[in-house]
């Protein structure tokens, strides 16, 4: 059998006959995009998306910003391979640089994304054959004559830095929390730039849901000083839900499953910026830290992890609440259980099951309400189990030592956000879940007077009648977390009721526990 060579850019000079046909897509994507690409039933680009796209050609840096669903990964996409294709066309020396604030973004979304519309581009009317799947277009590179995209990790601006080529195009995924010295990396490329369509030239597209007021995208979107040669573009709710690609109905249900006024409601929803360290808890940008940790874990095929194990246990009361089991392996909360419309018993056999044979796992159960009824009979069955309430008074402390607290939940709540405050590096893992970011973020906390100062988290009753719901998974987690702060005392075994069995259930629940700051308090670790 003979196999003939072809060169993929045979007809091109026959295409690109003229300098005006050879350029006439290299400043227009939202041109090329619609002549080029087979959109099929998606219908094409949507307003904001040609807008998008106009803007990054003749402004050369476009940050766009806008709500989660607006079709951020499909705008970069076709920018990389509007870019790409147009240059190499026209025989000039290029590369596309793409970097995110998380490698997943760029091997699970971006590049997945731009393969899909690379399958759909129009080849007779670009002139060459398909990109090739064992030469060109490879799994995080698309490597042609004349130049290459490459996905490029946030955390080397040394690899950005050293890119060089007459056309270089950046692109930066997720750009809310992307480093600044990467921003000083790219903003190298375009010392030497131009803008008027000569060679050297250089582009840079940053796309992102938005998140608290802080850090370069912000910054870029805020218009501060020296950074006005950015053009700035919000894509608002209601132009994404004029192009179809949010549903009104989902924009309501997530106003009352996180709040109007919830920093996850501002950033997912309406685009905006928005902090939630002023007055709540925890953070957001911390929660949602934890939740990429807990990704790369899992994308790395779950290695063990090295830790104490608890399962924290929120009973449900009534209604819609759900029992919620949070089994937590170190540093890591490994899953959540949602159980609806059970009763105590199996609540008691469930949790039973998940202390393992040899009590290795160690229960953490609110004891407030209904939950006193499962304490009290995993009491009987000889399990070590740490009863959690959340009235209850406490003598801890904060890290520092400078401020007490009004309760166990308010201890509780406050160890949670030293444990994820990034400062401290702890490396907490939590399972990408919604609800359990909104039920985490959502309480706020005030002061009161007194030696010393006490730290006061919203009551629950508050913050149930705020939310519509009870946050169940956030205070799973938080009491699986909660552990080693509770007092050794508050294990109880046989062995302290003259049950057989108790000796070995007593040794098991103190290799779990520690007090909570007998005599002066203790800081949490």
């Amino acid at each position: 059998m003979t196999v003939t060579s072809v060169d993929p850019w045979s007809h091109a000079a026959r295409y690109f006959s003229t300098t005006a046909e050879r350029t006439r897509w290299m400043y227009d994507p939202a041109t090329w995009a619609r002549e080029v690409i087979d959109w099929g039933a998606s219908g094409g680009l949507t307003d904001y998306q040609d807008d998008a796209l106009t803007r990054l050609a003749t402004r050369h840096r476009a940050a766009v910003r806008g709500p989660h669903g607006l079709g951020k990964s499909t705008t970069a996409a076709t920018a990389v391979l509007w870019f790409a294709s147009t240059r190499e066309a026209a025989g000039i020396d290029w590369k596309v640089i793409i970097t995110a604030s998380a490698w997943r973004h760029l091997s699970v979304y971006l590049w997945p994304e731009i393969h899909k519309w690379a399958r759909r581009l129009r080849w007779d009317v670009l002139g060459r054959a398909p990109f090739s799947d064992v030469s060109e277009l490879l799994t995080l590179n698309l490597k042609l004559d004349h130049g290459a995209a490459s996905a490029v990790a946030s955390s080397k601006p040394e690899l950005i830095e050293g890119a060089h080529a007459d056309s270089l195009l950046y692109v930066i995924d997720e750009a809310k929390v992307v480093p600044d010295a990467t921003w000083d990396a790219v903003e190298g490329a375009f010392s030497g730039g131009r803008t008027d369509g000569t060679l050297p030239e250089a582009f840079a597209l940053a796309i992102s849901t938005p998140g608290p007021p802080a850090g370069r995208f912000y910054d870029i979107h805020a218009r501060k000083p020296g950074l006005e040669d950015w053009d700035v573009r919000h894509v608002t709710l209601e132009e994404a839900i004029a192009a179809g690609r949010i549903s009104r109905q989902w924009a309501e249900q997530r106003a009352r499953q996180w709040g109007r006024d919830s920093a996850m409601y501002a950033n997912r929803v309406l685009g905006e910026f928005h902090a939630s360290d002023e007055d709540s808890v925890i953070p957001l940008a911390w929660v949602e830290a934890a939740v990429e940790r807990w990704h790369v874990w899992d994308q790395a095929g779950r290695p063990p992890l090295e830790g104490r194990r608890f399962t924290g246990v929120d009973v449900a009361r009534a209604g819609s609440d759900s029992t919620i089991l949070a089994h937590r392996c170190g540093p890591a909360v490994v899953e959540l259980e949602a159980h609806d419309k059970e009763d105590t018993m199996r609540t008691t056999a469930r949790v039973q099951a998940a202390t393992g044979e040899a009590g290795e796992v160690i229960p953490v159960v609110d004891s407030m309400g209904v939950g006193g009824g499962v304490v009290d009979r995993l009491r009987e069955l000889g399990v070590p189990v740490l009863a959690y309430t959340g009235a209850a008074k406490t003598n801890g402390r904060t890290r520092d030592g400078e401020w007490g607290f009004v309760s166990v939940r308010a201890a509780a709540y406050w160890r949670m956000r030293e444990l994820l405050d990034p400062t401290h590096d702890t490396g907490i893992m939590l399972p990408p879940d919604d609800e359990l970011l909104a039920d985490l973020t959502a309480p706020t906390w005030d002061t009161t007077t007194g030696v010393p100062p006490k730290i006061r988290v919203e009551p629950k009753e508050d913050l149930v009648k705020r939310m519509g719901r009870s946050p169940d998974k956030g205070d799973a987690v938080v009491m699986a977390f909660a552990a080693e702060w509770l007092k050794a005392s508050a294990v109880h075994s046989p062995a302290r009721r003259g049950a057989p069995g108790g000796g070995q259930a007593a040794r098991a629940a103190s290799r779990y526990t520690r007090p909570i700051g007998g005599g002066g308090g203790s800081r949490s670790r």
